[in-house]
């Protein structure tokens, strides 16, 4: 299924989209050496129920997964990618840590995701491979146009990240967003300019570059969700939803207070 949303269903959209920001912000606040990521699931449960909206998560039993999730927020640690699974973890200094959220407010859902270090420890390969996704989210944010092609944009995603040196895993990528978390149409982290679905404005985008060090392969945890590294590498995973509107590319899930 693709939808075309309404100019209101997009307002609503803004609503849902700066609370999953500032969830974000304040979790990545929040995660400190020490921290557990039960504690991170538990005060994202927290912000979520107080603002009167729902997780797209607890409930979510996709085939890939062993379902339910279960959990509020995913909590990706180093070699953990996509789908981070929260459990009984006390973040170290030094932590590569991905945080990735989807929320439903309004009738509209929203989904973000967030690499970052926990603490001050140096490390230099986990900020490249942030900086790298950082970038290429920016590339397919600036081809996200209006009569434009979904392949346009995974070509500026997978451009900036094999120009950085990494490899592209087509498993797993940005996705349509709107009344649900997932729909039509898959938007793969590289691909071809001018092919694929037409962009028109009311289109709403999570689109997510994520790469891994020294590998495209994944692996699964046995705890059915976890996806990591096949190598044990680091990686990053830097998301954003977008509406396409008659100009661009409107950011939706950028925090309220930045």
């Amino acid at each position: 299924m693709i939808e075309i949303l309404s100019p209101a269903e997009v307002a609503r959209a803004r609503v849902t989209g700066a609370l999953v920001g500032d969830i974000l912000q304040s979790m990545r606040e929040r995660a400190v050496p020490g921290t557990n990521l039960l504690e991170v699931d538990a005060w994202t449960k927290e912000m979520i129920l107080e603002a009167g909206a729902e997780s797209c998560y607890v409930d979510y039993e996709p085939s890939f997964g062993r379902g339910p999730f279960g959990h509020y927020i995913c909590t990706s640690v180093n070699d953990a990618v996509l789908h981070g699974l929260p459990h009984d973890y006390a973040l170290a200094d030094g932590d590569v840590l991905t945080l990735d959220l989807a929320v439903l407010k309004g009738g509209v859902a929203a989904d973000a995701a967030v690499t970052f270090i926990v603490g001050d420890a140096p490390q230099p390969e986990g900020e490249a491979l942030i900086a790298a996704t950082r970038r290429a989210l920016e590339a397919g944010i600036a081809a996200a146009r209006p009569d434009g092609k979904i392949g346009d944009i995974s070509h500026a995603i997978g451009t900036v990240l094999g120009d950085a040196g990494y490899s592209v895993n087509t498993q797993f990528g940005g996705h349509g967003i709107g009344s649900t978390m997932h729909q039509d149409p898959h938007v793969s982290n590289t691909g071809r300019p001018g092919r694929g679905f037409r962009l028109r404005p009311g289109l709403m985008l999570a689109l997510e570059p994520w790469v891994m060090a020294d590998t495209a392969e994944l692996i699964t945890d046995a705890d059915g969700w976890t996806l990591r590294s096949a190598t044990g590498c680091l990686t990053a995973h830097t998301e954003h939803t977008v509406a396409i509107t008659e100009d661009g590319a409107e950011i939706l899930t950028l925090p309220s207070r930045r």
